[in-house]
C-alpha cells in the first residue's frame, strides 16, 4: 500500500492507556498512523478488543493483529497460567514476574519490518520508565541502544532514512499520561490495563493500581476499575 508523499507512522497498539495516548498524540500532529497489535498468548487477551476499539476511534489507516505465541515457552505470569499475577503492589528494585522475556525487543523488531515495508519514518512506542514496574525493555538506555541497532539493521537505516523510535511518554508519570489522554479526548473507558485475564478488571494487579491511582489523582475516580466481587 502506498501513502504517496505522506510517510506513515507505525504505532505499537496494546489497547492500554499509554499506547493509545501515544498514538493519539501522533494523530494530533497530523501523522497517518498504522496500528500493530500482538496476540502473543497473553492471559489478558481482552486488551486486543480494546486495541480494536481504540483503532476504530482514532480512524487509523490500517490495523494489524499479529499472532506470535510467546506462551509456548512462558517465563512470565502473563503467558504462563500456572504463575500468579502479583497483587502486593510495585516493589522497588524488583522486576515482577509480569515481565515477559524480551517482549518489546520482539515487538519492535516486527514493527520495524512493517515500517520499512510501508515506508514509515517513525515507530511509536507507549513504553514508560517512570512509574512502571522496572521492566528492562521500558528504559531510556534500552531505547537508545535499540535505535542504534535499528539504524544498522535495515536498508532504509543504512541509506540514512531509517525509522525513528518515538516514545513520547517514556519519562512521564502516570497522572500526566491520564491528563493527556483526557485532553486528547480518548475514551479511557475503552482502554484495557488489567493483567488478570478476567471479563472485568481486577483492580489489584500492578497495572490496575497504577491506572487507578493516576485517575484518582486527577479527580476522575469515575474512570477507575470496577472489579468483580
Amino acid at each position: 500500500m502506498s501513502y504517496m508523499n505522506n510517510n506513515p507512522t507505525i504505532a505499537l497498539l496494546s489497547g492500554g492507556l499509554d499506547s493509545s495516548t501515544a498514538a493519539a498524540m501522533a494523530i494530533e500532529q497530523g501523522k497517518v498512523v498504522i496500528g500493530l497489535s500482538f496476540n502473543y498468548g497473553q492471559r489478558h487477551h481482552k486488551e486486543l478488543e480494546a486495541a480494536k476499539s481504540i483503532a476504530n476511534f482514532l480512524c487509523i489507516a490500517e490495523h494489524h493483529i499479529l499472532n506470535i505465541n510467546l506462551s509456548l515457552w512462558g517465563g512470565s505470569s502473563l503467558t504462563d497460567m500456572s504463575q500468579e499475577i502479583p497483587k502486593e503492589g510495585i516493589q522497588k528494585d524488583i522486576i515482577p514476574n509480569t515481565y515477559v522475556p524480551c517482549r518489546n525487543t520482539v515487538f519492535i523488531a516486527i514493527g520495524l519490518s512493517l515500517a520499512e515495508a510501508r515506508g514509515a519514518n517513525q515507530l511509536i512506542l507507549g513504553i514508560n520508565a517512570m512509574d512502571y514496574s522496572g521492566y528492562p525493555d521500558c528504559r531510556p538506555d534500552y531505547l537508545e541502544a535499540y535505535q542504534d541497532l535499528a539504524n544498522l539493521a535495515s536498508k532504509s537505516g543504512r541509506e540514512g532514512k531509517g525509522t525513528k523510535l518515538w516514545a513520547p511518554l517514556i519519562n512521564w508519570n502516570k497522572k500526566d499520561i491520564a491528563k493527556e489522554a483526557l485532553r486528547l479526548g480518548l475514551p479511557i473507558e475503552k482502554t484495557w490495563s488489567c493483567y488478570a485475564g478476567r471479563e472485568k478488571a481486577c483492580g489489584k494487579c500492578d497495572s490496575c493500581r497504577l491506572r487507578d491511582e493516576a485517575l484518582k489523582g486527577i479527580g476522575r475516580s469515575d474512570l477507575c476499575t470496577k472489579p468483580e466481587p
